[in-house]
């Protein structure tokens, strides 16, 4: 395995590169970057400007104001990076420049307050040619600093800068190697990467999902969001300050029994939250765990899921929390709204295991703590036991003896209920059922999942539909 270069060996690569020539724009952190490649050597071959409009007036001056007077944004870099590339276009002679691939690197971040009660955050960015007449591609990434010093911070946004440089003139043709390479020389837990996005003509076959399904499985993130069109989100943007209603499962597929749950526990929740759906984000949560419950993450499975639940319109999260309280955890970092999770008897009944909290100082008391904050509530979904025919609710629930009283406990004080009003229809709809149907190319199984998922299995031979069978339902 060949040794990772140091910030400074990486600096210097590009610097002796003639052909690579652009701008650094650093806001809000000092020139953490591109005193890197100042002191590799060889810097007048590669950066054509610097700068750090740090006061708000000159800033604004040159890239424009923004609404409501937010400097740390997305579209605050983008609008960076693409000025700062059509002055170089402007300003340089193309002829007189030949072979020269341009770029445009660039970051809004602000570090650790004095109080340090906010650890800072921020957006870095490359905009680059990976030839002379190619149109430009993009990198995108978002950050969160878990250091306590800024100074710290300053080395670690310096040190990711370089990286990012570097990667996007050495591995675009491979993201996932480009990804891993960000973090060279650097320690996970010194900055957290929760968003990244890549766009451009040598990302046109790049799907932006599995790049962020690559954060989680890293340990770069502990969670990624994405919308219905497949569009990378933010987490602060999409849940700061919102109420959370989140439906975990496997997905594979989506059911109707998954769909049920999720209409009649939102509408309870709402009711209960005094809330409305605008006031609301509502996610669909699959864990690293469940993605590899069958070994390492099968990726065309992974998009399967997502991509049915896109159809059907979902927001989806993927996250590394086998345990529920580290997701309400999660949501609690962004909102002080009403959290509420709707579930199924199985999952109930993983909460209330003390196995899964060993590694918790204060066990499941501690767990509980953190799962039952806010008022979240839990909305449970019966189960009809194949076995014996017997309906399971919260009212018939068997958990260990020395946790009775604990249960009680939350079920008598509504923290959890019964969601009312499911179809029995669905009642003996099992998901590994229609997995074994589909697989065997039997039928049935289309009338247990929502309208026009059948089709799209069917069509783009997901979850195992083979391509040989479905070729005899034409012949």
């Amino acid at each position: 395995m060949p040794q990772k270069l140091t910030p400074k060996q990486k600096a210097l690569a590009v610097n002796l590169d003639a052909d690579i020539y652009g701008t650094f724009a650093e806001i809000g952190a000092g020139q953490e970057t591109v005193r890197h490649f100042f002191r590799a050597g060889g810097a007048s071959r590669t950066i054509a400007k610097a700068m750090s409009a740090y006061d708000k007036d000159f800033s604004d001056a040159i890239y424009g104001k923004e609404v409501k007077n937010r400097y740390v944004t997305q579209n605050r870099l983008r609008k960076m990076l693409r000025y700062e590339v059509s002055l170089i276009e402007e300003r340089l002679n193309r002829e007189q420049n030949p072979s020269r691939k341009f770029f445009s690197y660039a970051n809004t971040v602000t570090t650790i307050n004095f109080d340090k009660t906010m650890k800072g955050h921020g957006w870095v960015g490359i905009r680059f040619q990976l030839n002379e007449k190619d149109d430009y591609n993009e990198i995108i990434l978002h950050v969160k600093f878990n250091e306590n010093d800024t100074t710290l911070q300053q080395e670690t946004l310096g040190g990711l800068g370089v990286n990012l440089i570097y990667g996007a003139f050495n591995y675009a043709d491979n993201p996932r190697k480009l990804i891993e390479s960000l973090y060279d020389d650097i320690s996970t837990d010194n900055v957290e990467i929760d968003m990244i996005d890549f766009s451009g003509p040598a990302f046109e076959y790049v799907d932006n999902r599995l790049m962020s399904l690559q954060l989680v499985k890293h340990g770069m993130t502990e969670a990624v969001i994405f919308n219905s069109q497949g569009n990378n989100m933010l987490p602060a943007d999409i849940l700061y300050k919102k109420n959370i209603f989140a439906v975990r499962g496997s997905f594979r597929p989506v059911t109707l029994v998954n769909i049920d749950m999720f209409e009649k526990g939102l509408e309870m929740f709402m009711k209960d939250s005094a809330c409305s759906l605008e006031e609301t984000v509502v996610l669909f949560e699959i864990t690293i765990s469940n993605l590899r419950a069958a070994g390492d993450i099968d990726e065309r499975d992974f998009l399967d899921r997502v991509d049915v639940l896109a159809k059907l319109g979902y927001t989806v999260i993927i996250s590394n929390f086998s345990e529920y309280y580290r997701l309400i955890n999660y949501f609690a970092n962004y909102s002080n709204e009403k959290i509420g999770v709707a579930m199924g008897v199985n999952n109930l009944l993983d909460v209330f295991d003390e196995s899964y909290y060993k590694n918790l100082a204060g066990g499941i008391l501690e767990a509980f703590g953190k799962f039952f904050r806010q008022g979240m509530r839990v909305y449970l979904y019966p189960y009809k036991d194949p076995k014996n025919a017997e309906l399971l609710t919260s009212n018939n629930l068997k958990v260990e003896d020395n946790l009775k009283e604990l249960y009680k406990y939350f079920k008598l004080n509504q923290r959890i209920v019964d969601i009312q009003n499911c179809n029995p229809d669905y009642s003996e709809i099992y998901s590994r059922e229609i997995l074994q149907k589909i697989a065997n190319h039997e039928s049935g199984w289309e009338n247990q999942v929502p309208a026009g998922v059948g089709e799209m299995i069917k069509e783009r031979g997901m979850f195992g539909y083979k391509e040989e069978l479905k070729l005899k339902e034409f012949t």
